[in-house]
């Protein structure tokens, strides 16, 4: 398995991966630190019903490379980790699983502090704050997910200010993937800017609420890569933008909040190539751990949406900075935040 691991393509030099197991409660987890050059890693916590733990360990190391550059991006003070549950967390779900996680936290001294993330809550995270400190997005005012959609929309203005030249929402076709906490936020956004909606999710209740409330069109989750549209928002798991979807997609910007959006680092050229302007997942979807981290260090919360908001101004710099140099938005991203934890 160590030989699997640093033969990894997403390895990437990672601080430190750790493998959790606590054979009561069930837990079979992942912690992965990636670079603490800025900080203590912080990252959330993934429950995911992976096919291998293979697969569990390809997710974890590129998720946790990711919040390096969004935490440094971003202007934060912290470096990046991630971990992931191996489970259904619809179905295996215990506090004590979380508890279990807790100590495991612990043990690692402060070096990864967790929260929420996919198939996570705040209601477990705490459960985690039972056994350890290292852990932040507690309570009903700890989720994150409002200032994801918020750093969305604010960055999907500068994509459309950038791109179309223009300065309003209102008539866009989006095609949004993915209506969970932050898609749906993110949705509700966009409509009330005047923005129609084409969507897709594999959630049927998500769905009518969607078309109910928003006026929003359903397509299928296989449809969703051909609907002509101005936006495509991709708001589900990661890559979606690889090579059979590039060929399909009849749009003009791609800004969403899924994490590891480029199935490859390659897309990111075929993207510009294509005349589709690319706002990288790590600058757009930063609006939460932006949020989580001012809990945990106790820094004013007054001062968190004002952050947010800086998302569109840095997006603005990159979409102007890869036009001077004839480079894709992806290559410039990473360099803003190489620039910035590589010191």
């Amino acid at each position: 398995m160590t030989a699997f691991i640093f033969n990894e393509l997403n390895f990437d030099n990672h601080e430190q991966v750790v493998f959790v197991s606590e054979a009561k409660s069930g837990l079979k987890g992942i912690i992965a630190v990636h670079n603490t050059n800025l900080g203590p890693a912080m990252g959330g916590c993934r429950m995911w019903n992976y096919a291998s733990e293979a697969h569990a360990v390809n997710d974890v190391l590129r998720l946790s490379r990711g919040m390096t550059y969004k935490n440094a991006v971003a202007g934060l003070p912290i470096g990046g980790g991630k971990s992931v549950i191996i489970g259904n967390p619809k179905t295996d779900k215990t506090p004590a699983l979380f508890e279990a996680l807790g100590e495991a936290l612990e043990r690692l001294g402060g070096r990864y502090i967790t929260a929420e993330d996919v198939g996570t809550s705040p209601a477990d995270m705490a459960h985690v704050a039972t056994k350890t400190r290292y852990v932040a997005g507690l309570g009903d005012s700890g989720d994150p997910s409002p200032f994801t959609a918020l750093g969305c929309f604010v960055g999907a203005q500068a994509a459309v200010k950038h791109q179309l030249k223009r300065d309003s929402m209102e008539g866009l076709v989006v095609a949004l993937q993915g209506l969970g906490h932050v898609g749906y936020d993110y949705a509700r956004r966009l409509h009330a800017a005047g923005a129609k909606l084409i969507v897709a999710d594999i959630d049927e209740a998500a769905l009518e609420r969607a078309r109910t409330e928003l006026g929003a069109e359903i397509v299928s989750t296989t449809a969703i890569y051909d609907v002509q549209a101005d936006i495509y928002a991709p708001c589900a798991l990661g890559a979606t933008l690889n090579p059979d979807t590039l060929s399909r997609m009849k749009v003009k910007i791609v800004a969403g909040a899924a994490n590891n959006q480029l199935a490859t680092a390659d897309i990111g050229d075929l993207l510009r190539q294509k005349g589709v302007l690319y706002a990288p997942d790590f600058v757009i979807n930063a609006g939460g751990i932006i949020k989580v981290c001012y809990e945990y260090l106790n820094k004013p919360q007054a001062d968190v949406e004002a952050h947010v908001r800086e998302i569109g101004d840095t997006l603005a710099e990159v979409f102007a900075r890869a036009d001077r140099e004839g480079r894709s938005t992806s290559v410039v991203a990473d360099e803003v935040a190489e620039a910035r934890f590589k010191r």
